[in-house]
C-alpha cells in the first residue's frame, strides 16, 4: 500500500487492536467471581447477615423476587431446615402494616413468626400425643368393662362411644333395666351394675350418670315430666355404683329428659335406644386436648 506526503508530514496507517476483546471477557470474569463468592458465602449462611444481603441486593435492583419474599427455601448444602413458616401477619399488627404498605418484613419479624409457628407446631404436637394417651387409656377401661359384661353374658346391652367428654357406657333402659316410668333398677339392670362397677373402682376419673328419656309425648305419672324422670334413673345408677365402692365424691348425675336423642327421632329405633342411660368417664384433659380425643381414639 502506497503512502502519501502532505506538507512534509508522513502519516502511518493506524493499526487495528484485535485484544479489545479481553476486556468484555475480564468484566465476565470478574462477575463469574462475584457470584461464585456469594454462592460460597450462602452455603454457610448466616441468617441475619443473609437477610440484609437480600434486603440490599432488592433495594438496589428495585424489585423483590421470590428469593426475597419472606419465604424460607432449601440452600443445598447449607444443613439448615428446609420448611417454609407462613407468616401470619394477624399475629403482629406492625407486620401487617409492613405487608400492607409493601414494606418487607424484617429479619427480627420474621425470625418472631418462624419461632411462634415452631411454638404452635410443638403444642400441637404435645396435644395430639396427649390425646393419644388418654384415647389408649379409655380405650382399656373399655376393654376391661367389656369382659366383665361378656362373662355375664350382658355385652348385648351396653354400646361405648369416645368423644371430647371421655368413655361412654351407654346402658339401654329397656323394660329389663327400669320399669316404664319408674326409677328402680330390675334385676337385669343390676347385673349390668355389677358388671361395669369393678372396673371403674380404682380410677381417679369423675364418673357422671346422664339420664335420658325417649321423645314419645306419653305423659309421666310418677314424675312431674320427663325431666324428672330422667334425673332419677341417672341418681339410682350413681347410688347403686357408689353401694358397690366408687367412691362418692367421683360420682355425678345429670338428666336431659329427651333433649339429646342418640338417633333421630323419627327412626323407629329411636323408641328405645333413646331411652338410656349414660356412664360417662370423664376425661382429665384441658378442653384443647379432649377436643382431639374422638379422632385419636379411631
Amino acid at each position: 500500500m502506497s503512502h502519501k506526503k502532505r506538507g512534509g508530514h508522513h502519516e502511518e496507517e493506524e493499526h487495528v487492536n484485535h485484544e479489545r476483546w479481553l476486556v468484555s471477557y475480564a468484566d465476565m470474569l470478574t462477575l463469574l467471581f462475584v457470584l461464585f463468592v456469594v454462592l460460597f458465602s450462602m452455603s454457610n449462611v448466616d441468617k441475619a447477615k443473609f437477610e440484609k444481603l437480600a434486603s440490599s441486593l432488592a433495594d438496589g435492583f428495585g424489585s423483590r423476587s421470590a428469593a426475597f419474599s419472606g419465604q424460607s427455601a432449601p440452600l443445598e448444602g447449607s444443613g439448615n431446615d428446609s420448611n417454609v413458616f407462613p407468616i401470619d401477619p394477624g399475629a403482629n399488627p406492625g407486620l401487617e402494616q409492613a405487608v400492607s404498605r409493601g414494606v418487607p418484613p424484617t429479619a427480627e419479624q420474621r425470625a418472631r413468626e418462624a419461632g411462634a409457628a415452631a411454638a404452635e407446631r410443638a403444642r400441637a404436637s404435645a396435644n395430639a400425643r396427649a390425646a393419644a394417651r388418654e384415647a389408649k387409656n379409655l380405650k382399656e377401661i373399655e376393654k376391661e368393662i367389656r369382659n366383665a359384661l361378656v362373662r355375664a353374658g350382658l355385652q348385648e346391652s351396653v354400646q361405648f362411644t369416645i368423644d371430647e367428654r371421655g368413655l361412654h357406657v351407654t346402658v339401654v333402659t329397656s323394660e329389663v333395666v327400669f320399669a316404664g316410668d319408674r326409677a328402680d333398677l330390675l334385676t337385669a339392670g343390676r347385673k349390668i351394675m355389677d358388671a361395669v362397677a369393678p372396673p371403674l373402682l380404682p380410677l381417679s376419673n369423675t364418673i357422671q350418670v346422664d339420664g335420658h328419656t325417649n321423645q314419645l309425648p306419653a305423659p309421666t305419672i310418677n314424675y312431674p315430666s320427663a325431666w324428672e324422670l330422667s334425673t332419677a334413673r341417672a341418681s339410682t345408677v350413681v347410688r347403686y355404683l357408689n353401694a358397690k365402692g366408687v367412691p362418692q365424691k367421683r360420682l355425678a348425675a345429670a338428666g336431659y329428659a329427651g333433649t339429646r336423642p342418640l338417633i333421630p327421632p323419627d327412626d323407629p329405633r329411636s323408641v328405645t335406644m333413646n331411652r338410656r342411660v349414660d356412664i360417662v368417664i370423664m376425661s382429665s384433659l384441658p378442653p384443647e386436648q379432649s377436643a382431639l380425643l374422638p379422632s385419636a381414639a379411631n
